[in-house]
């Protein structure tokens, strides 16, 4: 079983993009609201299939396989939700990867950075670029974002 530990934090200032590469994604999800989520996407020329659990805390359960291209451009014409996108960048931090998301579309104007850890108990060193720990909010999480776009978010 893969279990999946993450820790995700909005950015303080833009320094993390100096030298980044992204890649563009697209995902949306093929559920109704509820504990667990069904996911396409789409990273750059590959396409996958993801399920995950219901969050405990700031880990789950994930499951994820990699489909044929096609298949996953027919599965976003049935999507419950509609597209996030983003460019996703992998930053090396002190032996660390941090994945930050700038999202575009409706969620144009929003960028976070995640971590993944081997528990939720693991000590890690935080670039000066992050900011605020927003794990606990799930406003933040992408199957959130595709119903509730950040542009409709009250600032």
């Amino acid at each position: 079983m893969n279990i999946e530990i993450e820790r995700k934090f909005l950015l303080k200032n833009s320094l993390w993009k100096e030298g980044a590469k992204g890649v563009r994604y697209k995902q949306a999800y093929l559920n109704e609201k509820g504990d667990n989520t069904v996911r396409v996407r789409i990273e750059g020329d590959k396409a996958k299939l993801t399920i995950k659990s219901k969050a405990n805390n700031i880990s789950r359960m994930e499951f994820e396989y990699d489909i044929p291209m096609e298949d996953a451009e027919n599965l976003f014409l049935i999507a419950k939700t509609s597209a996030v996108e983003k460019n996703r960048y992998k930053i090396m931090y002190e032996g660390n990867c941090w994945e930050v998301d700038e999202f575009l579309g409706d969620n144009e104007g929003l960028v976070v950075a995640e971590i993944e850890l081997e528990s939720e108990t693991q000590i890690f060193a935080k670039p000066a670029w992050i900011g605020e720990e927003v794990s606990g909010d799930s406003r933040y999480t992408n199957a959130n974002l595709a119903r509730n776009p950040y542009k409709n978010w009250k600032k």
